[in-house]
């Protein structure tokens, strides 16, 4: 089902509380220090304890992927590797650029009674500084960010989401994210999602994995949260 009006006030009334990811719908985590540029400083820094990339010429620009890569290949560095990709993102965030419409719906959910949660797979330190210095925290409940030397439990994995609903009822739920594996987990969590397409042919992705809604601006849901409360 794609956005109306109507549509996505009905799906936001019932809801309580609203779990929020964060590099997208928040803000652009690497704007000032591209995603690429973390990337090759992580792996200089694991390349000084031993590691080599599994394929000889490989390059990896995602520093997520590379966590990921280090946790399958070489397990003994995947707590230094999370411990400097933590600092990679704290730094990250100092320059990162907030994304027009999410502190909307920040206030949106603040001003509805609904709370919120910010899920996502950067560091739960990285998320707080940027709250910090944006003036934000006052309007986030909880920040749950990949379990420390833990890259399997990062979404589509349910865990981080199941972690952030913890003592509360489903139904009570919405997550909103902009990657397919957002919308993954949400389902595995049993918990509906709000696709947000902030890039060409994210929509067409996010429907076929399953979104309830997919919207093109964040303003959308803070306008939906405002009008269904």
């Amino acid at each position: 089902m794609t956005e109306t009006n109507a549509s996505l006030t009905d799906l936001l009334r019932p809801v309580k509380h609203v779990l929020l990811d964060f590099d997208g719908p928040v803000c652009s985590v690497f704007a000032g220090f591209p995603a690429p540029d973390v990337a090759q400083s992580l792996q200089e820094g694991l390349e000084a304890l031993g590691w080599k990339m599994p394929e000889q010429g490989q390059v990896e620009t995602d520093p997520l992927a590379l966590l990921r890569l280090v946790a399958e290949h070489r397990p003994d560095l995947v707590s230094p590797a999370d411990r400097r990709l933590t600092l990679l993102e704290t730094g990250a965030v100092q320059s990162g650029r907030p994304n027009p419409g999410g502190e909307a719906v920040l206030r949106a959910c603040a001003e509805s009674g609904r709370a919120v949660s910010i899920v996502s797979n950067n560091a739960t330190a990285a998320i707080e500084s940027y709250l910090a210095a944006h003036d934000l925290t006052r309007y986030v409940t909880r920040s749950v960010g990949r379990t420390p030397g833990d890259p399997a439990s990062m979404k589509p994995s349910p865990r981080l989401l199941l972690e952030a609903m913890s003592g509360g009822e489903t139904q009570d739920f919405i997550f909103v994210g902009d990657a397919t594996r957002d919308v993954e987990a949400g389902l595995a969590a049993g918990v509906g999602a709000i696709g947000y397409a902030n890039k060409p042919g994210k929509r067409e992705r996010l429907e076929a994995a399953g979104a309830l809604v997919v919207v093109d601006s964040m303003d959308s849901i803070a306008a939906a949260l405002e009008a269904s409360s």
